[in-house]
């Protein structure tokens, strides 16, 4: 009995041990991933970085990662051409293969999300004429955001409708023009926008827009996600 309590002990600590080195390594190994995401995306601030499953080093054995989550801050993409801040950007990675001597994280499978604001959106647009701006929540729900509009025969606000076209794309279009003295087209191609998105993560593409408060919000998701490398 003594030498069964022996062993018993024995393999708790011992299991104690195993335990401690894993998540030293796993919290290792989202340093170095924070680091290498924020290098290689040119990213102002560090990135968090989470691991998930257990243990760790078996998954690092196997090349590939059960799941990670991380939050990028300070990620500057094109849109519409113009550099754009894009803010809590919050990607799921499912399936992460590490390849290239682990130099490298491919995901099988990411989805995520990431804010633009207005004045962002409004500048991206290339023209100080039409303004975006948050139009209520009744007008959120429908996509809708609001539009302050100044041209030189007249000023008035409206409403746009977000979309996403083509998996790259925010298109802005505007409702219930005001009757005018100009033909319609001319009046909408100073304030309906189709703005082409890139620089996110590889991979990733824009699948819905949801209007908020605090800007427009881009559902993303994709798959073989490069992340690092």
């Amino acid at each position: 009995m003594r030498a069964l309590r022996l062993l018993l002990i024995f393999l708790v600590v011992l299991g104690g041990l195993f335990v401690g080195a894993d998540r030293l390594a796993v919290n290792l190994a989202e340093d170095e991933a924070a680091s290498r995401i924020r290098s290689s995306k040119g990213l102002t601030e560090e990135p968090s970085v989470e691991i998930h499953g257990f243990p760790f080093l078996t998954q690092v054995l196997d090349k590939e990662l059960e799941s990670v989550d991380a939050t990028l801050n300070g990620l500057t993409v094109k849109v519409g051409g113009r550099d754009v801040d894009v803010t809590e950007v919050d990607v799921a990675l499912e399936k992460v293969r590490l390849e290239d001597n682990l130099s490298s994280a491919i995901a099988s499978e990411a989805s995520g999300s990431a804010r633009i604001g207005y004045r962002e959106l409004t500048e991206a647009g290339g023209t100080d004429r039409a303004v975006l701006g948050f139009a209520g929540a009744e007008r959120a729900a429908e996509n809708q955001v609001k539009l302050d509009v100044n041209l030189a025969i007249a000023e008035f606000t409206l409403y746009s409708t977000v979309r996403v076209e083509n998996g790259d794309t925010i298109a802005l279009h505007a409702e219930n023009l005001p009757d005018l003295p100009v033909a319609e087209e001319i009046v909408r191609g100073q304030i309906d926008r189709k703005l082409h998105i890139t620089g996110l993560p590889e991979g990733l593409e824009l699948r819905e827009v949801e209007v908020r408060e605090e800007g427009v919000v881009l559902q993303l998701s994709g798959s073989e996600v490069a992340l690092i490398g």
